[in-house]
């Protein structure tokens, strides 16, 4: 549902992502981890048709993003570390204008089950200036969800949220998986890449350091350890030498 082949991003002559590949079945969920700086959030803007890669190509569900935007994107939703929301549209209103936005049948209903299931049921006639920081951020995500996307990328997705909030949250994004939809979690909370990720991949300095399901990367430092450790070892940031982890074959 999605691939990445070959993509780099440059800005001017600072090459930000450096030739990168990857897919992501439907169905799955992968784990995108790497230190600040290492071009996490350039490869999800450029996955969402935010940015244009400067080399390489980008599908969504057969899709060129760049060829074919609109059908891509057709297909995809991006919630952001950082909600983006209209100031003077209500929770409800904020559905209702995505649904039109994407053309989905059904909205009214669609809503009422994302309002309730994001625990927002009583802020239907709110705005954005009287929610928390968790509730935008569970709105934003009620708004991706609503056209029921084939392929979803989050950037910190559990930000400002409770942890009842959190367990909820994890729910939900498991749940679009067993779906089918093919789901890109960025997130510097290792436990939670950890916990619902069928495979991982560590970028660092705008490569691919490594990529692989959890097992493939716990064998490749050769002891029994979480991902905290293994990203530790692999990017360097530990107080043992880095090793030469998994790399998926092309």
């Amino acid at each position: 549902m999605i691939e990445v082949q070959e993509f780099s991003k440059y800005y001017a002559e600072t090459c930000a992502v450096n030739r990168i590949s990857f897919r992501v079945d439907a169905g799955e969920i992968l784990g995108l981890v790497g230190p600040n700086g290492a071009g996490k959030t350039t490869t999800l803007r450029a996955i969402a048709g935010i940015i244009p890669p400067t080399l390489g190509h980008i599908t969504i569900a057969g899709h060129d993003v760049r060829a074919n935007p609109l059908a891509a994107k057709r297909e995809l939703a991006f919630v952001s570390d950082e909600p983006r929301l209209f100031d003077y549209l209500t929770v409800r209103e904020h559905l209702r204008f995505f649904g039109r936005l994407y053309g989905t049948d059904d909205v009214e209903p669609k809503a009422t089950a994302l309002i309730a299931e994001m625990e927002l049921g009583g802020k239907e006639d709110a705005l954005p200036g009287a929610l928390s920081r968790g509730m935008k951020q569970k709105l934003a995500a009620a708004c991706a969800l609503l056209h029921a996307p084939k392929a979803l990328l989050l950037d910190e997705p559990l930000t400002g949220l409770d942890p009842v909030a959190i367990r909820r949250m994890k729910r939900t994004i498991r749940a679009r998986a067993d779906a089918g939809t093919a789901v890109i979690v960025s997130s510097h909370l290792l436990s939670l890449v950890e916990e619902i990720s069928n495979r991982v991949l560590v970028l660092v300095q705008g490569h691919i350091a490594a990529i692989g399901r959890m097992d493939e990367l716990k064998a490749s430092i050769g002891a029994k350890a979480d991902l905290e450790e293994v990203f530790l070892r692999i990017t360097g940031a530990s107080e043992f030498p880095p090793t030469n982890p998994p790399q998926e074959k092309t």
